[in-house]
């Protein structure tokens, strides 16, 4: 079961590049990856080196990537907050970034502008979802749940202005379409950028994930256990942001997949972090890039994913309701 949890991604990835509107077989596009890697001349015809490398491949790598970040972070969240109904942007990440975004789409109409304000205003939401939080000296815990819902809804209200502000003939449809979640414009500098925080993020909370264990027991039995919870709830929430915000600055709002894939991996593997992390990294990645394969292929149009994913998610949502009476493990 390990090896196929680390096998899974890269399958899904090599599937992706076959199907499509231009089929291509796997002779092929081992042929392709084998003479770019070694750099060896290439006889097969430019559209399908073009299609397998250029578009299918980075688009693949950036899905696999931004569904691990947002799964791994939805159940290093579940873990802290001891709470199995949240989820990767629940201190107001995906807000924030949502209307960076539109705000750059609507100040600045570049691609690198919009994803630098979307990683931006997503590490500030976070960070005053974490101010808001040390206004009263109640439980860190829920305060920092209830700063991350007002913190939410203030970017929600301040998106929605944006929205009602922005150019209804070309800055209004491609604020919905960002905030839809797509992989379509997914190029290798995409994986170069914002690869830097989701792999930072990601590292450090499967460096830390045993002492996720230790926190979802409650901070006076970490005490006890001589943990410092202010410190590894400070790392915790900082790598998960890190990663969230990567992954959400360049593929947009896609939702349900921090909630719904660690409950898959909680089924699977059970409870312990230091197994379920890792898992719920594989099959995030793989999720996504099969989601996004199904959203390529349906239609004649690309479907986006933040579609799909409430559809698969919603259902999944309801029977988690149902098993948890809402809340609790």
């Amino acid at each position: 079961m390990f090896l196929l949890f680390i096998a899974a991604p890269f399958l899904v990835i090599l599937v992706s590049l076959l199907i499509g509107r231009y089929p291509v077989d796997i002779a092929t596009v081992i042929n392709i990856l084998g003479c770019r890697i070694t750099m060896q001349p290439c006889y097969i015809e430019d559209i399908y080196q073009t299609v397998v490398w250029d578009i299918r491949l980075p688009r693949a790598i950036l899905g696999a990537m931004v569904g691990g970040c947002l799964a791994i972070s939805g159940a290093a969240f579940q873990g802290l907050f001891r709470n199995p109904l949240v989820s990767s942007g629940i201190l107001g990440v995906s807000s924030g970034a949502g209307f960076g975004a539109a705000l750059a789409i609507i100040l600045f109409h570049k691609v690198a502008a919009i994803y630098t304000c979307a990683f931006a205003f997503g590490i500030f939401a976070v960070i005053l979802s974490y101010l808001i939080s040390k206004v009263y000296n109640g439980t860190p815990t829920i305060m920092l749940v209830l700063g991350g819902v007002i913190v939410s809804s203030v970017f929600s209200a301040l998106l929605s202005l944006a929205k009602y502000l922005a150019d209804p003939m070309n800055e209004l449809p491609a604020i919905v379409f960002w905030l839809m979640g797509s992989l379509a414009s997914a190029r290798y500098s995409d994986i170069m950028i914002a690869g830097i925080p989701m792999l930072v993020g990601v590292g450090g909370i499967i460096l830390i994930r045993w002492r996720i264990n230790v926190l979802s027991m409650g901070d006076r039995e970490a005490h006890s256990l001589g943990i410092n919870t202010t410190l590894n709830k400070g790392i915790v929430i900082a790598c998960a942001t890190l990663a969230t915000a990567g992954a959400v600055c360049v593929s947009g709002i896609i939702g349900w997949v921090g909630l719904v894939i660690p409950h898959i991996g909680r089924m699977l593997v059970g409870n312990d972090n230091r197994v379920l992390i890792p898992v719920s990294f594989s099959l995030g990645a793989t999720f996504l890039v099969i989601v996004d394969d199904f959203g390529r292929i349906l239609t004649g149009s690309e479907i986006p994913l933040g579609i799909l994913t409430a559809i698969l998610g919603g259902p999944f949502f309801v029977y988690l309701l149902k098993k948890t009476k809402g809340g609790g493990w």
